[in-house]
């Protein structure tokens, strides 16, 4: 088993997702440690319920950046945590902290990076008007919502769309999605060659060799 830490700002759901599939059997993590920067975060909750020890850091109780980076790193360390899971934790992680563990912080995104990075993902891409947003499995470095991508899921994006109703099209994917990545690492599957990511033992089906993508608008008869 990976033994992994999950960092949570909000309702949790991608912790949710992650902890279902592992109880299920299929996916092979420990969570040894959830921890929040917020008291009221319902991620915690969910951890609770489950028997999982939670942790609780406001970062208004610490004078900067780098202390608080410094304590985040005191709990992974005491947890024994070897791969960090960002699910919707608000706190962008100084260039310190990440050199640290260096290719072990995951984050999930929702939105098809590059595009559209930022807290407003879903919003910025409504209002943008695209046909297609979805969400983006990375590996975390130094800047923001910008390390090598693991594996990214597509939704269709309609033009009376918003940032909410996009946003649960691309949630349900991003629960499929961040268990499958987390899975990859924890079987050393997972290898890095610069920016981009390799899956070993990994068959691509010949049905998606061949099937179209996804196109919104559909396309008619004869195109």
């Amino acid at each position: 088993m990976l033994p992994i830490a999950v960092f949570v700002s909000g309702s949790g759901s991608n912790l949710q997702s992650i902890i279902d599939k592992m109880e299920q059997g299929a996916l092979h993590v420990d969570i040894r440690l959830v921890l929040s920067n917020k008291p009221d975060a319902y991620g915690l909750e969910r951890a609770r319920k489950h028997g999982l020890p939670t942790v609780i850091l406001p970062h208004g109780d610490y004078p900067d950046r780098n202390a608080y980076d410094e304590a985040l790193l005191r709990e992974v360390d005491q947890a024994q945590a070897d791969v960090i899971a960002l699910a919707g934790f608000m706190r962008i992680l100084g260039p310190t902290f990440v050199s640290s563990r260096r290719n072990h912080i995951v984050n999930i995104h929702p939105a098809i990076l590059p595009s559209f990075k930022g807290i407003h993902g879903q919003q910025d891409a409504a209002d943008y008007g695209v046909t297609l947003s979805g969400a983006t499995v990375h590996l975390v470095d130094e800047k923001m919502d910008h390390g090598p991508i693991i594996i990214q899921a597509a939704v269709p994006a309609y033009p009376d769309d918003d940032g909410d109703s996009l946003g649960k099209r691309i949630l349900a994917l991003e629960h499929r999605i961040y268990p499958q990545a987390l899975q990859w690492i924890a079987t050393d599957r997972l290898k890095i060659e610069g920016r981009k990511t390799r899956i070993e033992q990994s068959e691509i089906p010949q049905a998606a060799m061949t099937t179209p993508c996804l196109v919104n608008p559909p396309l008619e008869e004869g195109f």
